[in-house]
């Protein structure tokens, strides 16, 4: 199977319609991280969960009516602990439930702790085309401070056999870790651009509320690079990964021309997609409105809801014009092709405030590409919370 690629970032397409599907399982939780993952000692009762899947798309379909489908993700959690059997089968029902053209992007994630070969030959049978693996770093040092199962030779392994089985490849390091020098980081993120394909996802260690990670930084046991630092590490990053012909189409995200995220894409130009599985979100344009949905996070109560009422849906909000226009400045700004300035005033109804825009722009933070697009600059990436803020007001 042939994976459908982009033409040029920017050119205004259709942000189109993306099924995410969430698998919350994992075999460990790791210390930095906030997601909806969860470890179960006991075998998941996979065939079972595939029946609640399917109920669930069901349900969705109800709501999105007939659409066609542009991409497929599958993230977690670590959905790389499916049988290829559960994923063919989550596959056929999105297939059944919507129009989905061959050749669509349908991406994987995937640990290289939980990486066979005979795993990931099921899984490309099924229809996976493109993966992404959970590196996060390419010294042992550092993984077993992740908190990851996985060492540097598991990792060079998942890559070695992702290049070999699906025609696209990308994977995941995080950065601005404890003590990590920009010496240190220039060197390792060398090394990973000469096992990339054409995508890499590159994030600064955050310090998340709830997780083990948050305590420790709170008690001063864990010193993370301060802002002017992540600075430096965040510009080396650009000018490395734009120096081998993969430069940031989003703030943390980076690939060759033609070879972004689809389903990423879907997200940050403000598209429809559907959630299914336990925390999954969504937005879904229903009637002329554009609905929020959220599903119950935990997974057996997520399960007993979907078997008694054919769905997990716990939040639906019907967004007023105002959040969708914040909305869509907060996703927009995050790609390096900008806002559409003309659907943002359609939904705020208004124009930027001139002061405020010509502020930011005095100051280098943003710039306009003609008079069609609003984007932030490099230096405007380094405070985009800020840049947001400034310009919803």
């Amino acid at each position: 199977m042939q994976t459908a690629t982009l033409s040029a970032i920017g050119d205004g397409m259709d942000p189109g319609f993306g099924i995410y599907v969430h698998w919350p399982f994992c075999a460990a939780k790791c210390p930095y991280c906030d997601f909806n993952s969860h470890v179960r000692h006991q075998p998941v009762d996979q065939p079972r969960f595939v029946a609640a899947f399917l109920k669930e798309m069901a349900d969705a379909r109800e709501l999105s009516g007939p659409r066609t489908v542009t991409s497929i993700f599958m993230g977690g959690g670590t959905p790389s602990l499916m049988d290829p059997a559960t994923v063919d089968a989550i596959l056929s029902g999105i297939a059944r439930e919507w129009h989905v053209p061959d050749g669509i992007e349908i991406t994987m994630e995937a640990n290289p702790s939980s990486v066979e070969a005979t795993r990931f030959h099921g899984y490309r049978a099924a229809g996976v085309n493109r993966v992404s693996l959970g590196v996060q770093a390419l010294n042992d040092r550092d993984l077993k401070f992740l908190g990851r199962l996985h060492n540097v030779e598991d990792a060079l392994k998942a890559i070695r056999l992702a290049r070999e089985i699906f025609p696209r490849m990308s994977f995941d390091l995080i950065y601005a870790r404890p003590n990590q020098t920009v010496e240190e980081w220039e060197r390792e993120l060398k090394e990973a651009v000469s096992y990339a394909v054409d995508h890499l996802s590159l994030y600064q260690l955050t310090i998340e509320e709830g997780t083990p990670f948050f305590g420790l930084h709170k008690a001063g046991k864990l010193i993370v690079p301060d802002g002017e630092q992540s600075a430096v590490l965040y510009e080396a990053t650009q000018d490395i990964t734009a120096s081998i012909g993969m430069p940031a189409y989003e703030v943390s995200n980076h690939a060759r021309p033609g070879a972004e995220s689809r389903h990423n894409l879907t997200y940050w130009r403000y598209g429809d997609y559907a959630g299914i599985g336990p925390g999954a979100h969504g937005r879904l344009s229903v009637g002329g409105a554009k609905v929020a949905t959220a599903t119950e996070r935990k997974p057996e109560e997520w399960l007993r809801l979907v078997e008694t009422h054919g769905h997990g849906m716990v939040e639906r909000e019907v967004l007023d014009l105002e959040a969708q226009s914040d909305e869509l400045l907060l996703m927009g700004l995050r790609l390096k092709e900008g806002v559409d300035l003309a659907r943002w005033q359609t939904l705020s109804g208004r124009d930027p405030d001139p002061d405020r825009e010509q502020f930011l722009i005095d100051h280098g933070f943003i710039e306009r590409l003609g008079n069609s697009r609003l984007r932030c600059t490099p230096s405007g990436m380094l405070i985009l919370d800020a840049v947001v803020a400034d310009l919803a007001c």
